[in-house]
């Protein structure tokens, strides 16, 4: 059976942007402000501090990794706080790939290694927000060893570099999201494949996207009533199962398309439309635009793909 979870990462097509080593002594805090990038951290040694949004502080420690799909707002921190009105720490770079956070009068009492990768997925939004706010997975050595993979080929030069760090990253964030706890946090598809019954329904529509589905046939597929399984749905998903199914449709097109993966009506067909024309309304009501134009504007747009690398120092 298709497993949801290797699918949206596969069609979010994860890229490296920059990794690097950070090292904190003493009394330091970065705070960033993203525009939605994907970040994630694991700590190598020692322990820090993270928030994210202005929320509580979580302690991150050794074999610690920390996965936020769409960072906007975040602070990492020493332990120690810092004194009352102190500005944020000015990372200082040591070596190529290599920052120092606070006193450099101290030894460092914690080493991570940051990153940000890039997904260039048209429909990155859609996809992001079935995942959770914040993925933190405890003691999980195999992530700890994917990122410094990740790390060391994106510094190589090595033949098939681009290939090996899209495969590396899809691997890394379906180890991250399926090692998390599945029960609690944001609404969205983790959530829905934690729960036994709702991840029937919802591998069927990715199985079958062509299936002419109603909420009556998954709730019969999840072996719920139809009340029962719209409300438990929505709540652990965030949308109305027929939502869901669209969107997913929507976003199986956008990438049929972009690959030109076959005319209108094969595309139509493929993600259950009886017909192109049936297909292009639905498709241009969701998107905004006729699926002849948005082909022809990603075709136009190959050059510069979307979620290209963008400058900085991650902290």
């Amino acid at each position: 059976m298709v497993d949801p979870l290797a699918q949206v990462v596969s069609l979010l097509r994860p890229s490296a942007s920059f990794s690097k080593l950070t090292y904190g002594a003493g009394c330091w805090r970065v705070r960033r402000t993203e525009a939605g990038r994907p970040f994630y951290c694991v700590v190598l040694d020692g322990s820090c501090r993270l928030s994210l949004g202005g929320g509580d502080p979580i302690t991150l420690e050794a074999d610690d990794f920390v996965l936020i799909p769409a960072a906007n707002e975040f602070t990492v921190a020493s332990i120690a706080p810092m004194p009352p009105g102190a500005a944020d720490t000015r990372p200082v770079e040591l070596r190529p790939g290599e920052y120092l956070l606070g006193s450099p009068d101290r030894s460092p009492d914690v080493c991570n290694l940051v990153g940000y990768c890039a997904f260039a997925s048209p429909d990155a939004d859609l996809l992001v927000s079935l995942l959770p706010q914040l993925v933190h997975v405890r003691g999980e050595k195999r992530l700890s060893a994917l990122v410094r993979m990740v790390n060391e080929e994106s510094r190589a030069l090595r033949p098939a570099r681009e290939v090996i760090l899209a495969r590396l990253l899809e691997i890394l964030l379906i180890e991250a999201l399926r090692s998390t706890t599945v029960s609690t946090g944001s609404p969205g598809l983790l959530r829905g494949l934690g729960d036994d019954r709702l991840a029937v329904a919802l591998r069927h529509i990715h199985e079958r996207p062509t299936a002419p589905w109603t909420v009556a046939q998954l709730a019969k597929e999840a072996a719920l009533s139809r009340s029962t399984f719209f409300e438990r749905f929505r709540q652990a998903v965030g949308v109305a199962p027929m939502e869901y199914l669209l969107q997913w449709r929507m976003a199986l097109a956008k990438d049929m398309l972009r690959r030109r993966d076959g005319g209108i009506a094969d595309v139509a067909e493929r993600v259950g439309y009886s017909s192109a024309s049936t297909f292009s309304v639905a498709f241009t009501r969701h998107v905004g635009v006729p699926p002849t134009v948005y082909a022809r504007r990603q075709e136009e747009g190959e050059a510069t793909p979307a979620g290209a690398a963008m400058a900085g120092v991650a902290p």
